[in-house]
C-alpha cells in the first residue's frame, strides 16, 4: 500500500533530509509544511496516511499541532525530535514512533516500516495514545531539557557511536553534517540548527553558519578581519568566528 505522506519542519533542509530517506519507499509525499499553523490546515485538507511531524518549531509546536488538529482526528505521526533517550519515554510509552535528530537514512526506514503497522490501527486506540501523549507532554515550559549525548555514525559497513563530548567541532556540507572529531570525520544526515538544537549550549556555540564548535576545544580567540574572530583549537586548526555569532561564544557566563 502507498502511504500519503505529509512532511512538516520548519527547516526546509530537513524537510529534503526527510524526503530523500524516503525516496524508493512506497510513499507518496503528498505535501510540505513549514510551520504548525500551515501543518493543521494541511491535515485538514489533505487527510494524510501518515505525518512527519517536527516536535520543535516556532509559533505552534508538534504538540501544538496534535492538539489544535485533535487526537481523535489526528492521523499516525512519526515525531521528529531533538529530544535525548531519556526524554522519550512518552513516545515509547504510549507506542508512538520518533526519529531522533540528527537520523540516518536508516533509522528514517525503520520509523516508516514501524508507521505502516500502525497506519491501520484502530482509530480510538490511536487517539487515545495521543491524548495521553499530550497529557504528558514533554516539551511545556519548565520541563527539564536533555541534550544528545552521543551521534550514530556509519563507518564502512559498521554503526558506531560517537560521544558528543569528543566532537571538536561540526561542519555543515549540503545536507549533511560532518563532524570533527580528532582525526576522523563522520557525516550524518542533518541539518546544523537541528543538531545545534539538540547540544547543551554550555558546552557548543555556533561561530559561523557553516560551523559549531566544542568550545572546550577552543584554546584561545584573537581578532580577525571585519569584526570577525579566529577561534584557534587546542590542535592549532584555525575556525573562524563571524561577527553574527561572537558574541555568544564569548559572552562571560559561557
Amino acid at each position: 500500500m502507498t502511504v500519503r505522506t505529509l512532511i512538516v519542519d520548519d527547516e526546509p533542509l530537513a524537510r529534503d533530509c526527510v524526503r530523500l530517506a524516503l525516496a524508493g519507499e512506497d510513499v507518496t509525499v503528498v505535501g510540505e509544511c513549514g510551520d504548525g499553523d500551515g501543518a493543521v490546515a494541511a491535515i485538514r485538507r489533505l487527510a494524510p496516511d501518515l505525518v512527519f511531524l517536527d516536535v520543535q518549531m516556532p509559533g505552534l509546536d508538534g504538540f501544538d499541532v496534535v492538539a489544535r488538529v485533535g487526537p481523535a482526528r489526528m492521523p499516525p505521526v512519526v515525531f521528529v525530535t531533538a529530544y535525548d533517550e531519556h526524554a522519550l519515554r512518552a513516545f515509547q510509552v504510549h507506542a508512538l514512533d520518533y526519529v531522533l535528530k540528527p537520523f540516518d537514512d536508516e533509522r528514517l526506514r525503520q520509523a516508516l516500516a514501524h508507521a505502516r503497522r500502525f497506519v491501520d490501527l484502530d482509530g480510538a486506540t490511536l487517539a487515545r495514545r495521543l491524548a495521553a501523549l499530550l497529557a504528558e507532554h514533554p516539551g511545556e515550559p519548565g520541563a527539564p531539557r536533555h541534550f544528545v549525548t552521543r551521534f550514530t555514525v556509519k563507518r564502512d559497513d559498521r554503526i558506531q557511536f560517537v560521544p558528543a563530548a569528543e566532537v571538536d567541532w561540526f561542519e555543515a556540507a549540503g545536507n549533511r553534517v560532518v563532524l570533527h572529531v580528532g582525526e576522523h570525520t563522520f557525516a550524518i544526515r542533518a541539518t546544523l540548527r537541528s543538531v545545534l538544537e539538540g547540544l547543551d549550549p554550555a558546552s557548543f556555540a555556533r561561530i559561523h553558519r557553516s560551523t559549531i564548535v566544542n568550545v572546550d576545544r577552543i584554546r584561545e580567540v584573537q581578532p580577525w578581519f571585519g569584526g570577525d574572530y579566529v577561534a584557534i583549537l587546542r590542535d592549532g586548526r584555525k575556525l573562524r568566528v563571524s561577527r553574527n555569532y561572537r558574541d555568544d561564544l564569548l559572552r562571560p557566563t559561557r
